[in-house]
């Protein structure tokens, strides 16, 4: 089995998912993992699929062919199916230009992979600003202390809370 990693994205509609999985399903694909996110109108995400090696161009071209959806897809030779010990942070304050890279930027300092990244801003009533929310799922030593990392964090602003989860 040839693993591929597939970015979609298009213009939303109804459909769009089931064009791709029905995609998967007729090379005699298995659907391993997938996100996805409407954002400004468009359709987004990624899909990780297993498709027989004699079945991956035929694969690529029918998911190339879906009306309206940009389609990009990436073998990947070896999978590193090691667990990582993981890290969930919650980040939570008033919106700010540059945030994410301020947030992001922490991370590298300590050295720390993302796994996964989610943000967004809401309203907030009381406040009369918008609220910045992000949740981070990072890579982590098995020693790694997170207490610093929270220091550093919670230090780029007066407002923000920080909560750290650790899944070891």
């Amino acid at each position: 089995m040839q693993s591929l990693v597939i970015s979609i994205m298009g213009k939303d509609k109804p459909g769009l998912v089931d064009a791709v999985a029905k995609s998967v399903y007729k090379h005699q694909g298995n659907w391993q993992g997938s996100s996805f996110a409407h954002m400004a109108g468009m359709f987004t995400g990624f899909v990780e699929v297993h498709v027989p090696a004699e079945e991956k161009q035929a694969l690529i071209e029918a998911l190339d062919a879906i009306k309206d959806l940009s389609v990009q897809s990436v073998a990947v030779t070896s999978a590193d199916n090691t667990l990582p010990t993981k890290l969930t942070v919650d980040v939570m304050g008033n919106d700010k230009t540059g945030i994410v890279q301020e947030l992001t930027s922490v991370l590298h300092q300590f050295n720390l992979n993302i796994l996964t990244f989610s943000s967004n801003c809401e309203s907030a009533p009381n406040w009369g600003s918008l609220i910045f929310k992000a949740k981070a799922e990072i890579a982590v030593p098995e020693t790694f202390d997170d207490g610093e990392l929270q220091d550093a964090l919670e230090a780029l602003a007066n407002d923000l809370v920080v909560d750290i989860t650790a899944t070891r």
